[in-house]
């Protein structure tokens, strides 16, 4: 019998949001995308626990820098392991999305040298560098990383995207995919933007599921080739508005909801045809007009630094657990 989960795939990528291998093998997922909160949850499962270690030892046999420096090795090593584990239960053409160092975010040099390393650890393992999508948050620096990673075939995913200037500063660099992040935006808005004191908005009504139509309609109209992947999903319902979405990222949770729907639920939504007959302006962002945008959406800005917060205090957690187990 079809689910609607597998109605879902007819029409849209599905990715697993989870560093989880039981998860990936229950749900099937095309692609897999993880971030440090993904990775420190699985690192503190005892099943992954010698896989963690087996990976530190590794890495510390013989190694000749200072303390600090071997935490880091560590960390990129363990990141690169369960990547690749994780791209062992996807498809052939499966992707796995390995997240950087988010202190890196304002960085472009550094981004650059450390996604470098991370695409040599993956090949070193066995992976080929069109396998893995390095993700990096949707800053002025991070979009100019990305835009001299991607010529040197290095694919990026622009995470932490919140503002449909993100969205056309990526297009402009030629990335492979952007996330932008439905359920947060959604946060926002419910928290600081509801006069009425609703309990949700509907589906079709959300702040998150709107902006990600928008660039949708924006990309199609324009031919442009940057996919789109809708992230951080709160509810079935902002899911099934974007039904046709290039990719939708999904947590195991709502992976299962879908598992359980009638197919007949799954409506295709988004459509690539209908977009090109829209009218709609073509525009351009430079680093001034980024910037300013950027500054003028209070919701972007707010969730774009709180998510780096965010990751940072998980990747620093990280390093810590690290640090113990040397």
């Amino acid at each position: 019998m079809t689910t609607g989960l597998e109605k879902l795939k007819e029409f849209t990528t599905v990715v697993a949001d989870t560093g989880d291998f039981e998860s990936i093998a229950e749900f099937s997922p095309q692609d897999c995308t993880t971030n440090p909160t993904l990775i420190l949850r699985a690192f503190k499962l005892t099943k992954y626990s010698q896989l963690v270690k087996d990976c530190v030892n590794k890495v510390k046999e013989g190694y000749k820098g200072d303390k600090e420096s071997l935490v880091t090795e560590c960390l990129d090593n363990i990141f690169v392991t369960f990547g690749k584990a994780i791209l062992e239960l996807l498809p052939k053409n499966g992707r796995v999305s390995t997240e950087l160092d988010p202190r890196l975010s304002f960085d472009t040099e550094g981004s650059i040298l450390r996604a470098r390393k991370l695409i040599a650890l993956y090949e070193k393992a066995g992976v080929p560098r069109d396998r893995v999508l390095i993700k990096i948050a949707s800053t002025w620096e991070g979009i100019q990383a990305a835009k001299i990673l991607e010529t040197e075939g290095i694919h990026c995913n622009l995470t932490l995207l919140f503002s449909f200037g993100q969205a056309v500063a990526c297009a402009d660099a030629k990335v492979t995919l952007i996330s932008p992040f439905v359920g947060r935006i959604r946060d926002w808005h419910l928290k600081f933007n509801n006069p009425d004191k609703i309990e949700d908005f509907e589906p079709s009504q959300d702040p998150g599921v709107i902006s990600v139509a928008s660039i949708y309609n924006y990309y199609k109209k324009f031919g442009i080739k940057t996919e789109i992947m809708g992230a951080s999903f709160r509810n079935i319902g902002e899911i099934t508005e974007l039904v046709g979405c290039d990719l939708l990222t999904i947590a195991p949770r709502l992976l299962k909801e879908l598992k359980q729907m009638k197919p007949e639920l799954i409506v295709k939504k988004l459509d690539q045809e209908k977009a090109k007959e829209m009218d709609i302006e073509e525009c351009e962002f430079d680093e001034k007009k980024f910037r300013w945008e950027l500054c003028c959406n209070q919701m972007a800005s707010e969730k774009l630094f709180e998510g780096i917060r965010h990751f940072k205090i998980d990747y620093l957690v990280l390093q810590g657990l690290i640090a113990e187990l040397l």
